[in-house]
């Protein structure tokens, strides 16, 4: 379902593409990740730094195809970095093997109120494997 030219994804669909290695979960959320818990493999780009740090999530996630932003609700953060990340790259024009950019529907809030799974780990990156 894509909404203000961002697709989204529920948490059952990505739940059920844990096992693919081409994707990337992308937490975008600020300060709450240290004490709230993650998705568990996911990684951290907060949204008060997203646009200088492009550039470094591009080349961590080489090898993945989809990426899956979110944040507590993703109803502003979580879709106003992966709108940023597609306008960056149509502006550089460079196949970086990127084909989809998703969103979490209801975010990390709703990820973890629906009893999936949640890390707490304090690693960067965090260790856990994928969901």
């Amino acid at each position: 379902m894509a909404r203000n030219g961002v697709s989204f994804i529920t948490g059952a669909q990505l739940l059920s593409l844990r096992r693919r290695p081409n994707i990337a979960v992308i937490d975008v959320r600020d300060e709450e990740r240290s004490y709230d818990g993650h998705i568990p493999g996911s990684l951290h780009f907060a949204s008060d730094s997203f646009s200088d740090k492009i550039s470094d999530l591009i080349q961590t996630v080489k090898q993945k195809d989809t990426l899956v932003f979110h944040c507590a609700l993703s109803q502003v953060r979580g879709p106003t970095c992966a709108r940023r990340l597609a306008s960056y790259l149509e502006e550089v024009k460079e196949d970086v093997g990127i084909k989809d950019i998703l969103v979490l529907e209801r975010g990390f809030n709703g990820w973890e109120s629906s009893g999936r799974p949640v890390c707490r780990c304090t690693d960067i990156p965090c260790k856990a494997h994928n969901l």
